[in-house]
This record gives structure tokens, sequence and C-alpha cells, in this order.
């Protein structure tokens, strides 16, 4: 035999042995996928339709926010730019990162490969009309991401390194008091790892799974460059050192990065849909047209308008993030010394992330529905659904797919990097502060990255929900709970606002007084 024929052979040989693997793997993932999501989305019967108990609970909550704040993500919008901006800020305010420096650290976890695959999945599911209740989704969970946020700087603290530690990890020790010390650690325990879990599956595997799928598909596919298995190793592996060079430096450092990046892929992703959006433009209303047919009359959707409902609020979470309670991690490091002002600052975020960046995606792929394309979508759309994204970008654009390849890696990346530092905090909370304690969840992490390259993303797709909605469950008790106090701070910080008293340092409020007590 030749050296070449012995090279390729054993080349073969190697190839077979990384599939098999890869299938051992999945296989092993599958099975505790299905165990999880069966407990964590327990159904009810509603209207002949199955709901997750779960999902409904989400919505509701939404809702009853809203009306309890009097709808204030509606009226305040310009309240939140002057946020953003930093107008009531001082350089003596306590933290470590600047109002949009937090945003944009929190939207870099939110706007990402959600709104690029989880539109593609949510449409291939629910038809068009699905889009429609994701913004519904979006607008209302604006609020339940205000009062959250709120509450993480409201009870975070800053330890003599100046470092804060702020988030559900310490308001909800907060709102569960009453009931004992050992269910407040049960509950903020179950909490963490629910999101750490959700950490390194949905904010780790699948964005990694899905920046390969794109990368594989824009170069030709299972028979290109990026179609083997070991090619799918070597990328995790290159991906998983690249985020490890950023988290490594903290907040300060992804705060830094995001700042930079955030702005950079957003330019090309939104510049993209604006593009194709104004060359369809006299389809725009055929297409708003169909979303809302699709949300009222779905056809062929198990469970009718319900199921068009839940499968879309389920692809909003997934997006956004709103009542997770990751958010807040992020935005607990700002600095200043009003807890509402971040508040109104991270009411953008769902705002940005699902009512417009979804929308817009949304609108390229109803643009390109035509029946080729649902072939492809029914053919491929919960294998790879970022890969029908792009064949949509690039049925009005081609050669698009290598643009949206590089948004794709760049969104994929800010994810990563800023859920490996909630991942992180969840960490902490559980096994406590120390080099070697983080150097081991950094190592699972980014192992998890490579193995998210191998797996499909279903399974993916299947686990990081169920994780997400263990978070929700668990975080939006906390918020009911503790409303009240974000209520008090926003009468008195509007009432400031009025008074022209913002930049003072603000009276305590009853209950502050009643603690210090």
């Amino acid at each position: 035999m030749s050296t070449t024929s012995a090279y390729i052979t054993a080349a073969a040989a190697e190839e077979s042995s990384l599939q098999q693997a890869a299938n051992t793997v999945d296989g092993w993932f599958a099975g505790i996928t299905e165990f999880f999501s069966g407990i964590i989305f327990a159904t009810i019967p509603l209207g002949g339709f199955d709901a997750p108990v779960i999902v409904l609970w989400s919505i509701l909550a939404a809702i009853g926010f809203s009306i309890y704040f009097g709808f204030v993500q509606f009226r305040t919008p310009h309240i939140s730019l002057e946020v953003l901006r930093g107008k009531w800020t001082t350089e003596k305010d306590p933290g470590e990162v600047s109002h949009f420096q937090a945003l944009t650290s929190a939207v870099s976890a939110t706007v990402g490969l959600g709104n690029i695959a989880g539109v593609a999945a949510a449409i291939s599911l629910g038809g068009p009309g699905a889009t429609f209740w994701m913004i519904i989704a979006g607008l209302f969970g604006m609020c339940t991401k205000f009062v959250e946020c709120t509450l993480g700087v409201k009870y975070r603290h800053i330890d003599e390194n100046g470092v804060v530690h702020g988030g559900p990890f310490q308001y909800l020790k907060v709102a569960y008091h009453k009931l004992g010390r050992i269910p407040v650690a049960i509950i903020t325990g179950l909490f963490a790892v629910a999101i750490m879990l959700f950490g390194v599956v949905g904010g780790g595997m699948f964005q990694a799974n899905q920046a390969f799928g794109q990368l594989r598909a824009a170069t030709g596919g299972d028979d290109g460059a990026f179609g083997s298995d070991l090619a799918a190793l070597i990328f995790g592996i290159v991906f998983a050192i690249l985020v490890g060079v950023v988290v490594i430096g903290g907040i300060k450092s992804i705060g830094s990065v995001t700042s930079k990046l955030v702005p950079a892929m957003a330019i090309i992703y939104v510049g993209a849909c604006l593009i194709v959006i104004l060359v369809n433009i006299g389809n725009v209303g055929n297409a708003f047209g169909a979303i809302i047919d699709g949300a009222f009359s779905p056809e062929g959707i198990s469970g009718g308008v319900l199921g068009v409902i839940i499968i879309g609020v389920q692809r909003a979470a997934f997006s956004n993030e709103a009542g997770i309670g990751s958010a807040p991690i992020a935005h607990s490091a700002v600095k200043t010394r009003r807890p509402i002002s971040e508040g109104f600052n991270a009411a953008l975020e769902p705002f940005i992330d699902t009512v417009l960046v979804c929308t817009m995606t949304a609108l390229v792929i109803i643009f390109a529905w035509t029946p080729e394309y649902q072939d492809a979508l029914d053919a491929g759309g919960a294998d790879n659904p970022v890969s029908l994204t792009s064949a949509a970008f690039d049925s009005f654009i081609p050669g698009f797919n290598i643009v949206l390849t590089v948004a794709v890696l760049l969104f994929a990346y800010s994810t990563l990097i800023t859920w490996s530092y909630y991942g992180i905090q969840a960490w902490r909370h559980l096994f406590g502060t120390s080099k070697i304690g983080d150097g081991i969840f950094r190592g699972i992490a980014l192992l998890l990255v490579v193995v998210g390259c191998l797996v499909s993303t279903q399974n993916i797709f299947d686990f990081a929900d169920s994780a997400l909605f263990m978070c929700i469950f668990i975080n939006v008790i906390g918020l009911v709970i503790l409303a009240p106090k974000v209520k008090e701070e926003m009468k008195q910080y509007l009432a400031d606002r009025k008074a022209g008293r913002l930049l003072e340092d603000p009276e305590p409020l009853p209950h502050e007084l009643a603690e210090r007590r």
C-alpha cells in the first residue's frame, strides 16, 4: 500500500471514530434532555391543547407587571434614552461599568443567534403568526426586565476589591426570606444550577453549534471544507480559546469588548435586513398581513392559536431572556446610585432584541416564503435553523451568506463571552470564589463549546429551553414578591426627576428606614 493510500485510510478511520463518538455523545445528551424537559414542561389541558404551565406563567407575569407599573415601558422611553446617554451619572457613582456598557454587555447575550436561528425555528414550527406573538411577548417582557434589573442593582453589594456582586443571587434571598434560611438556600441553589445550565448550553453550546452550522452551510455544506466532524472539532477548539481569552478578564473586559462588538455586529446584520426590506418595500404590507393572519388563523399548527402563542413566547424568551434573571447580573455592575435608573435602561433590551431585530429577521424570511423555501423549512428547520435564515438572505442578495456568516460568528462570540460571566456568577454562588474553582468552571464551559459543535441542534434547543423556563419560574416569583419595592423606587425617581434632584443622593425609602431601625 502506498504512503498516500495509507494516509487516506487512516484519516477515514479517524473520521469514522470521531463520528461514532459524536453520535454517542449526542445520544447521551438526548436522554438527559428528554428527562429534564419532561419535568419542566408539565402541561395542562387548555382548549383541547396541552399547554405548558411554566410558559403560561411567564406570559401572565409579564402582563401583570405591565398593569401594576402602569405600562411604564410605553410611557417612559425618553427616560430610558436619557439614562443610556449617561445624563444623570457622575464619576462618584459606585459600580464598575457605564449604563451603555451594562446595556451592551446584556444585549450581547440576548441579541444573537436567538434572533437569527430562533426566529427561523419559530416560523418553521408556528408559521409567520409566531412572529406576532414574539413581538407581543417582547413588549410585555420590557416591564419584566425593568423590574428584575432594578432589583439586581438595589440588592447588590460591592466587595473590598470593588467587585460588584448583584443580580438574582442577592435579591432572591430577600424575596424568599420569609420561608427561612434552608428553603432560601435550596431555592437560590436551584436557580444557580438552572442559570448555569442555560449558560453552558443555551449561551454556549447553542451559539457554537449554530455558528459552525452557518460556516459549514456557507462553505459548501457537508461536501465543503467544513463538512466533517473533524472540522467541527477544530472549529470548536479555536472558538473556545478565543472566548477564554476574554472571559478571564471579568465584566470589565467583557464590557470593553461588547461595547465595541455589539454596535459593529448590529450594523452588519440590521443593515442587511434593511436592504432586503427596502428591496421588498412593496411586500411589507402583505408580510405583516401574513403575520397577523397566522397569529389568529393558523393552519396546520398543533393547538391552533394557543399553539402558536406558546411557540412565539418560548422563542421570544430564548431571544430576549426577560424574566430569566441573567441580565440583572450584568446590569448590577453599573455605576449608579439610583437602582431604578438601570431598570429604565434595561427595558430597552427586549425592544431592541425582539421587537426590532426579530421582526426584521421574520420579514426577510417571509419575503422568501416560496414553495421551494417551504420545502427547505420542512426538511431542515430543526436541524440547522440558522441556515434557513441564511438561505432567505441569499435569495435576495446572492453571496450574502458569507457576510451573514461573519455576523453570526460575531453574535455567537459576544453571547458566549457574556454568558460565561453569568455562568461563573452562578458557580461562585454554589461553590464560592476561588481561582481554582473559577478555572474549573471555565474549563467545563469551554469544553461544552467544543461539544456543542458535535451534537444536534434540537437537543440543545430542548435542554436550553428547559433550563431557561426553570429560571423564569423561580425568578419571577421573587420579582412578584419584591415588586412593591420597585414601585416605591419608581415613584421617587420620577418625582426627583421632575424636581431636578436626580444628581443628588436619593432620600431613603420608607422600607429602607425601617430596615435601618
